[in-house]
């Protein structure tokens, strides 16, 4: 027998196989050997997880590790440090690097570095169009060779509609999702905020709700024509959410992803002019937020993702209007996920880890996901109890740009382990 590791006594929740039990996991040469009461009685390392939750490896489908061209704010083994703090065996990267990823060179570069850091997965999403500028093609073929999972613009949507569609059509020959940043910038102009009575009471520039309503109306009827699988990226507005939930009652393969932000945070939160608040889709009013977190409960949203976005603190230092857009999100979400959907009862944990990791695998079509024989030995045990305080200055992310910092919260990955390897164990 190979390395072992032995985690004894959990909760084991694994939503791919609807278990929901107390359970021994043993995991051997990195693989899932045996899942059972008394599935092993000892190995290289046992791990007592008595009142923990035993889960497969979070996933976090919309991630910015800013390598290449911004390893200042972010690289991928700083990036992997950070999801692995949050209990993250897996991430999918977006392409806005400079310079973007837009052909199989530089997919290959982010699986490249990712083998080197060693610490998450990453799965490369390609950008759709050259250089993230709307209007030629990338080389899709080439980047799903070289490992992409997914394709986007992300930071941007791709406007044209001519554009799109072949896009759409290009892509569903592969099978893989198409993801959008659903943002109509003809409507959204300068906007740095929600448009509100927030936005006029503070006399900042705003982005109305319907420039990201738009773009999923018109996308939805572009996918039905190409017959691509769509995702939402980032949903922030009520409707948006209902369009997504009527396209699936119609059977439309169209799928969605919700941030902890916009299910915890309201436009309201701007009125200190804080550039940690500031953020693209922007914090909503209490309508969409109510919304949100209603298409959370409905399963209308399907996964549970940060859009983790560093930046340096003199960037967030700017005015509002010039700061930049994001926050980081990976050592935070579990918790924050929590504070917002477990604890006010709107999810169990079993849809809760669904939407964390199973889902995410599923839509990204790849083997993660699942704690089933023979499957990658990623897991994240979870201590559901543990109470502590956000500290942006311990963050293993090399940027600090969040508004949660100080939060007292909830619940955090106590180990998180990659092919049977730990990678990180919680204080």
């Amino acid at each position: 027998m190979g390395a072992s590791l032995l985690i004894r006594g959990g909760r084991v929740i694994d939503p791919s196989q609807e278990i929901d039990q107390t359970l021994d996991l043993m995991i051997v040469d990195g693989k899932v050997a045996a899942l059972g009461r008394n599935a092993g009685s000892s190995a290289d390392r046992v791990i007592d997880a008595r009142g923990m939750i035993v889960a497969p490896g979070l996933i976090d489908m919309h991630v910015h590790l800013r390598e290449p061209g911004n390893e200042e704010k972010e690289t991928i083994e700083t990036g992997t440090q950070a999801a692995a703090a949050g209990g993250f065996t897996a991430v999918a990267c977006m392409p806005n690097t400079q310079p973007a990823l837009d052909d199989d060179t530089q997919i290959e570069f982010v699986l490249r570095q990712a083998r080197r850091a060693a610490h998450a997965l990453v799965y490369p999403i390609g950008a759709i169009t050259k250089g993230r500028q709307g209007k030629e093609l990338a080389e899709i073929g080439l980047m799903v060779r070289a490992g992409a999972v997914g394709f986007s613009d992300d930071g941007v949507g791709v406007e044209n509609p001519g554009a799109c569609l072949r896009a759409m059509q290009y892509i569903s020959m592969f099978d893989k999702l198409f993801i959008e940043h659903c943002e109509d910038r003809a409507l959204a102009g300068k906007g740095v905020m929600h448009q509100g009575t927030t936005a006029t009471r503070l006399g900042l520039p705003a982005i109305p709700a319907m420039a990201e309503d738009l773009m999923v109306q018109r996308d939805i009827t572009l996918a039905k024509a190409a017959g691509v699988r769509y995702h939402v990226a980032h949903i922030s507005t009520a409707g948006a959410v209902e369009l997504v939930r009527q396209a699936k009652k119609l059977g439309q393969r169209v799928t969605t992803e919700v941030c902890p932000h916009h299910l915890l945070l309201t436009d309201e939160s701007c009125v200190t002019y804080d550039p940690n608040f500031k953020m693209n889709p922007p914090l909503r009013n209490r309508t969409d937020v109510a919304a949100c977190v209603e298409g959370v409960r409905d399963g209308t949203i399907d996964c549970l993702v940060t859009d983790h976005a560093p930046h340096l603190d003199s960037e967030k230092e700017l005015g509002f209007q010039d700061a930049p857009f994001g926050i980081v999100g990976l050592e935070t979400a579990l918790p924050l996920f929590i504070k917002a959907l477990v604890e006010p009862k709107v999810l169990d944990w079993p849809k809760l880890i669904r939407a964390m990791s199973t889902r995410p695998a599923e839509l990204l079509g790849v083997a993660c996901g699942t704690l089933k024989a023979d499957a990658r030995g990623d897991v994240t045990v979870i201590d559901p109890e543990v109470e502590w305080t956000i500290d942006a200055e311990r963050f293993r992310s090399r940027s600090r740009n969040t508004p949660f910092n100080g939060w007292k919260v909830r619940g955090r990955a106590a180990w998180t382990i990659l092919a049977g390897r730990v990678t990180h164990q919680g204080s």
